[in-house]
């Protein structure tokens, strides 16, 4: 007789070192032992291990049991360090000569599923849609991802706030960014209690005093009535404005309710057997609220000993600060204005808009998108002019102010530059054809 059977094992993780271990008994006498890993859906079986009892009297590979009650062996396949290729079935099959005739071979075998975990290698947090655009006359939703890659099977990713766990309602697909504030039929529960003070209220409103005066931040204009309010109407005065301003504002709309969340889950299986997960929370973004607020996203894991995390805290642009290359700009330089980073830790991702304050900029344009803003080859005209740069993210808006001043360039003539920044003679003929009449001169 012969039976074989394989010792059953737990799910193990990757790294770790697994022995496969094939127990059979039998009153004959063995001819072969093999070991196969078994791919492709079994249609491809890879031999690993072979003992032929016909050209080799080594036991030492088989841990022998044998007893004369029950004739037990074993034989042991050891994996130093598993990896996650390894995952699937394993076969051990076991050959014995039969006692009518040694040309004939009696053959049995056993099989097991080896499951190899891994944990995940990367988490992070993004901001759905960054950068974008602060809102000030409407609520809109806001999205934060978890991105969660290199797990197997796939882990349990959930969020919190401030460290609480955040119970968020299951969606199959996640409302656009247009489709208006999200609503659930849950009871009322107030966050101001906890995340708004007189403090921070009283500020709040006040700011919002400024709204209207000359030299109000540039943000997302509210829609225009036919018949504009007399009070609101500006006079034509001159802007009067300091080397830098730094002003913040808030939106009009307060929600005093804490938000409903929407958590949304999509898996994405790789080539190498894990999965990637991304969990996307939704919710009505409130900045008065909102702002500061920690997020973090875990994630549990068969083969973690604690759970992962990552951390984000949503912040509005506060303090940008202006860098000017060069420091002493001169007629004809090309100078650079860059925003070198925040006072704060700004999440997520702000956008930047300049604008030149009572003109438009050199080129021409209203506005100019981006971190840094170049002026090639500035006009002494440019001098004391001032430029406005909007820092924005949902959370909220901050601008910053910063005057450009032009200084002479002993190289260039005074009375020898136009708006343009290129230099011309007294008699309007420009420094390009009078070089070529001082060549032809040259040739006579």
């Amino acid at each position: 007789y012969l039976t074989v059977n394989i010792e059953p094992l737990p799910p193990v993780v990757a790294g770790d070192a697994v022995t496969l271990k094939c127990n059979f008994k039998t009153d004959g006498r063995m001819r072969e032992i093999v070991w196969y890993r078994v791919t492709d859906g079994g249609t491809i079986k890879q031999k690993i291990f072979t003992f032929d009892a016909m050209f080799s009297t080594n036991y030492s590979h088989m841990e022998n049991y044998r007893k004369r009650e029950d004739l037990v062996y074993q034989s042991t396949v050891r994996l130093p360090e598993v990896r996650i290729s390894d995952n699937g079935p394993y076969e051990c099959h076991v050959g014995i000569y039969d006692r009518a005739t040694r040309e004939k071979v009696v053959l049995a075998s056993g099989n097991i599923f080896l499951n190899v975990m891994a944990p995940p290698t990367s988490i992070e947090v993004l901001a759905a849609g960054s950068p974008a655009p602060f809102s000030r006359y409407q609520a809109q939703n806001f999205t934060l991802v978890c991105i969660v890659s290199g797990g197997k099977p796939a882990p349990m990713v959930y969020f919190k706030r401030d460290g609480e766990p955040i119970d968020a309602v299951p969606l199959s697909e996640l409302p656009s960014a247009s489709s208006g504030p999200l609503h659930d039929s849950r009871p009322f529960r107030s966050l101001l209690h906890r995340d708004l003070d007189d403090t921070k209220m009283q500020k709040s409103l006040s700011l919002l005093d400024t709204e209207y005066r000359a030299g109000r931040p540039y943000t997302e204009r509210p829609p225009r009535s036919l018949t504009p309010d007399p009070s609101l109407i500006l006079q034509p005065t001159t802007e009067n404005i300091p080397e830098t301003v730094v002003s913040r504002e808030f939106p009009r709309w307060v929600h005093s309710a804490e938000p409903v969340y929407f958590l949304r889950h999509s898996r994405t299986p790789g080539s190498d057997g894990t999965v990637e997960v991304r969990a996307l929370l939704t919710w009505t973004l409130n900045p008065q609220i909102d702002n500061e607020a920690l997020f973090s996203c875990e994630v549990k894991h068969p083969a973690l000993s604690m759970p992962m995390q990552a951390e984000v805290t949503l912040v509005a642009p506060k303090g940008p600060k202006i860098v000017m290359t060069p420091s002493r700009a001169r007629v004809g330089d090309t100078v650079r204005i860059l925003v070198h980073g925040f006072q704060n830790e700004v999440f997520p991702e702000p956008m930047f808009t300049w604008t030149r304050v009572g003109s438009r900029l050199l080129d021409g344009s209203a506005e100019f998108d981006g971190k840094e803003l170049v002026l090639e080859r500035v006009p002494a005209e440019l001098n004391g002019s001032m430029y406005r740069c909007t820092a924005q993210n949902p959370l909220g808006s901050t601008d910053t102010h910063t005057r450009l001043i032009v200084f002479e360039n002993p190289n260039i003539p005074r009375g020898t530059e136009d708006s343009n920044g290129s230099t011309s003679g007294p008699s309007g003929v420009r420094l390009t054809l009078v070089l070529t009449l001082t060549v032809v001169l040259e040739l006579t």
